[in-house]
């Protein structure tokens, strides 16, 4: 795969992003965090040796994209005080969370996750189902009412 010093940065840059995403004051920071999060999982789940491996890669790469995009469609939303005709029905927030449950491969958005998990090693594995679930699950706090 990689040797070294470039695992130590993807996976430190994948802590900076959890960390700048959870520490985030404003929208536009945790969508930003999640991004290096994307980014830097990115060039671990992929191999050069094999490019049939790549494929569950770029399966993940298209899921967090369209994620992304729900996730940037929801903040303007809430951004722009929209005045629409569902505006007590918080639809922001249903989007917001639905955009998290598909990255972090929640039931029912889940039907991603077992294809890019049966072609990946044990370590990627890991990093998949543990630490890129952090900030999702937080970021689902937030909208929470209480």
């Amino acid at each position: 795969m990689y040797n070294n010093s470039m695992k130590l940065l993807f996976l430190s840059s994948l802590m900076m992003g959890t960390i700048l995403s959870i520490s985030s004051n404003s929208w536009l920071g945790i969508w930003m965090g999640l991004e290096i999060n994307l980014l830097s999982i990115i060039p671990m789940l992929t191999d050069n040796k094999n490019m049939m491996i790549n494929e569950p890669a770029i399966k993940y790469f298209i899921i967090q994209v369209m994620a992304s995009t729900m996730l940037l469609i929801s903040i303007l939303m809430i951004q722009t005080k929209y005045t629409m005709w569902w505006d007590k029905k918080n639809i922001p927030s249903m989007m917001i969370t639905s955009s998290m449950m598909m990255k972090m491969g929640a039931a029912p958005f889940h039907f991603w996750l077992p294809e890019v998990m049966s072609s990946t090693s044990w370590i990627n594995c890991l990093v998949l189902m543990t630490w890129q679930k952090i900030a999702p699950m937080l970021i689902m706090s937030y909208c929470i009412k209480m």
